[in-house]
């Protein structure tokens, strides 16, 4: 878990530093919400499959789908706070700052799994 929280943290210092860059100062917030959010939720899934690694198919197979709820739950996160306060939170900012950081981890996580 350690390994998560120190690469995601990289990940979210570059993500931030992009959008910044690139749209200004209320982008590189955007991106540094919604890239924080991609740790927790990857170090909640991560949590919820670690036990259930050599356990029976369907309780995997649950931990799993727990995991993609929880991932598919940060995307919508980003839909309803852009469309609530596009100007505080720039969708391509925040989608930049979530899946920036979340989809490096995730395939860091089949890494870690095995």
């Amino acid at each position: 878990m350690n390994r998560i929280v120190l690469l995601g943290s990289i990940l979210l210092l570059v993500v931030t530093l992009l959008a910044g860059r690139l749209w200004g100062s209320q982008a590189a917030v955007a991106a540094a919400v919604f890239g924080g959010l991609a740790i927790a939720i990857q170090l909640s899934a991560f949590a919820l499959m670690r036990p259930a690694r050599d356990d029976k198919v369907e309780k995997y197979l649950k931990a799993w789908g727990a995991g993609m709820g929880l991932r598919l739950g940060g995307v919508v996160a980003i839909a309803v706070a852009a469309g609530l306060d596009p100007a505080r939170f720039p969708p391509l900012a925040a989608a930049l700052g979530f899946l920036g950081v979340l989809l490096p981890l995730l395939f860091y996580e089949v890494r870690l799994i095995r």
